[in-house]
């Protein structure tokens, strides 16, 4: 099968063997594969290697090639693969109901072969069934941008009726965009875009400005998704007293000194958000069906994946980008 491959810091199109499911894993033919910032942060090393040569991608949706003795799973059936892979399911958090902070966690595109490649295997048990009416291709970003955001949501306890404000504005927070905005939220968005500025407003959020500069209004809570630290101040000397700042990224530069008076004081809160358990993506699922949620889509063909990463880091993508199969 073709599949595109990390190699020293570049992406290459090569033939490889189709991969061997392990005994409790389905055997998927990709339709559709979104890229994903953390995709980019795999290729140019911000993240530390894992796996040498490894398949990108976690915003896969495919068909069932194969399932596992006593899957409820067919050949045929539409999945989703994401980002979480597998859990050890016996740690303190797995059993908490924690499964994001299992230390021994392994992820799609990181640790094991992704959706940057015509097959590829997922455990059975972390696969989502993908929800009867959803688009392969335009929902495809749901699966890691759509779900990291329901989670950064949560944690910055918006209360409904409230103030956020998103500081960056690409495949993750449009989407989180609308589920703010579905519970009444007032959404002020901070990006360096004009075209992601242009899209906030079309969505419906109340303003889009500068990446840094102040929101119209005090903000009872702020997700940072853009992997900039010199913008963690700028969010919570924004926020009003009590409020929370949620940081979405795997990956963030470096944050500079905060003062307290300025930044911390008023009993503000800074929080980070690690990757997410199987129910944040059910219920993500769901709720995108009720309320019509879908990604602002550029579609590119699988042959040109490598260019799709370099428009990812050239901010040239509004939205999302979505590799689709031949």
């Amino acid at each position: 099968m073709r599949a595109w491959q990390t190699d020293a810091g570049r992406l290459v199109l090569t033939d490889v063997a189709d991969p061997e499911p392990a005994p409790d894993e389905l055997l998927v033919r990709v339709l559709a594969c979104g890229v994903c910032r953390t995709d980019l942060h795999v290729l140019d090393g911000d993240l530390p290697e894992h796996r040498p040569h490894v398949v990108p991608g976690h915003e896969a949706v495919g068909e069932v090639l194969h399932a596992p003795e006593g899957s409820v799973r067919r050949p045929g059936d539409l999945v989703g693969v994401p980002w979480l892979r597998r859990t050890c399911g016996v740690c303190r958090d797995c059993r908490a109901g924690r499964e994001n902070l299992c230390r021994w966690s392994v992820y799609t595109g990181w640790d094991a072969d992704g959706g940057y490649a015509e097959r590829l295997t997922v455990p059975d048990a972390y696969a989502y069934d993908w929800p009867e009416g959803l688009d392969p291709v335009e929902a495809a970003p749901l699966l890691c941008a759509g779900i990291i955001g329901y989670r950064a949501l949560a944690r910055a306890e918006v209360p409904d009726g409230g103030v956020l404000g998103l500081y960056g504005f690409g495949g993750s927070a449009h989407l989180t965009a609308q589920a703010a905005l579905a519970r009444g939220v007032t959404v002020h968005v901070m990006t360096r875009a004009a075209e992601s500025r242009r899209l906030a407003l079309e969505l419906g959020c109340a303003s889009a400005q500068g990446a840094a500069d102040p929101p119209p209004e005090p903000l009872d809570a702020a997700i940072l998704f853009a992997p900039a630290g010199e913008l963690v101040p700028v969010a919570l000397e924004a926020l009003a007293p009590g409020g929370t700042l949620a940081v979405a990224g795997i990956h963030l530069s470096r944050i500079p000194p905060l003062d307290y008076q300025r930044h911390v004081f008023h009993e503000k809160e800074l929080r980070s958000v690690e990757a997410n358990t199987r129910a944040d993506g059910r219920e993500l699922l769901a709720l995108a069906g009720r309320i019509g949620m879908r990604a602002t889509v550029t579609r590119v063909p699988f042959a040109e994946a490598d260019r799709a990463l370099d428009d990812l880091r050239a901010d040239r993508v509004t939205g999302a980008e979505v590799l689709v199969m031949d």
